[in-house]
């Protein structure tokens, strides 16, 4: 893992065509700004998770309403 230190306004790169912005600070909170080309998908970890597992339940066939009820709750 590669750790680095950011200040607001500051930002790294990815590649030659992702960019992540740190847009302010207030208290534990960070509020990011991502710069990505339309095809690269970008999501909060826990919405990656969800949608991971679902797809792993329809995969295999035992996907639950539950997981359904999930994904339609989460706020973006």
């Amino acid at each position: 893992m590669l750790i680095l230190t950011r200040r607001s306004n500051e930002a790294i790169t990815i590649g030659d065509d992702i960019e992540i912005e740190v847009l302010g600070i207030d208290g534990d909170q960070v509020k990011l700004g991502i710069k990505a080309p339309k095809q690269v998908e970008i999501h909060r970890k826990e919405i990656y998770l969800t949608i991971q597992e679902a797809n792993n339940e329809a995969a295999h066939g035992t996907f639950s309403e539950n997981a359904l009820t999930q994904l339609k709750n989460l706020k973006r």
